[in-house]
């Protein structure tokens, strides 16, 4: 009898877990717990059997989104991480509004996401330099910040993609082999060209001719 009620539970957390990120992803970032559990099909108190307040279950979404996306990272395609990176930043402006509340209690959640994504780009960094495609002097720590600015859902994504995909080309210039002759990025051509934009209308200085 044990081994089914694990089972429903887990199911039952994992409806929970699918139900609000589904929520957040559409914009609703104050979703109330009840509606949560509403949409997942079980009682309230089924949530408050897994997760001790609201904040805990967007602490658990956002966990479980930051694992599958360093997960993605296993092919070792620093460009193609980057790209998900940013994408996924730019689209989360549900999760971003909820994780302000997130932000107000002592969660470690943070710290925990910047550890483990500095870890995940420091592994792909040296599978690129390993191969002669990365220089070899730039850190994940590094990587992260210089790419904080984009990874925003305030930012727009076409202008942020542009932005990584000219990162990712800085990161290839000077990329060396193990043996010091110069990598094979030096082959490569460039990555993406420049999103289209609009041509801003031209304004003249000085007095407005009779």
């Amino acid at each position: 009898m044990t081994r089914p009620q694990r089972a429903d539970a887990r199911r039952n957390r994992d409806a929970l877990l699918t139900a609000a990120r589904a929520a957040l992803a559409g914009g609703e970032p104050d979703i109330r717990v009840e509606e949560i559990a509403r949409r997942a099909g079980v009682a309230v108190g089924t949530l408050y059997r897994h997760f001790d307040t609201r904040e805990a279950v967007v602490e658990e979404v956002f966990r479980q989104d930051l694992d599958d996306l360093c997960s993605s990272a296993r092919d070792g395609d620093l460009r193609a991480f980057l790209i998900r990176l940013v994408k996924h930043s730019t689209r989360s402006k549900g999760m971003a509004a909820a994780l302000e509340a997130v932000m107000a209690t002592s969660s470690p959640v943070f710290d925990e996401a910047r550890r483990r994504m500095e870890e995940t780009l420091d592994e792909l960094l040296a599978h690129g330099v390993a191969t002669g495609t990365i220089r070899a002097d730039v850190t994940g720590h590094t990587v992260l910040r210089a790419l904080g600015g984009v990874c925003s859902p305030r930012a727009v994504e076409e202008e942020s993609l542009h932005i990584a995909e000219l990162f990712f080309d800085g990161l290839r210039y000077g990329a060396t082999t193990p043996d010091g002759t110069p990598g094979r990025a030096a082959r490569l051509p460039p990555v993406m060209p420049a999103p289209r934009s609009r041509a801003a209308p031209v304004r003249r200085c000085g007095p407005a001719r009779p």
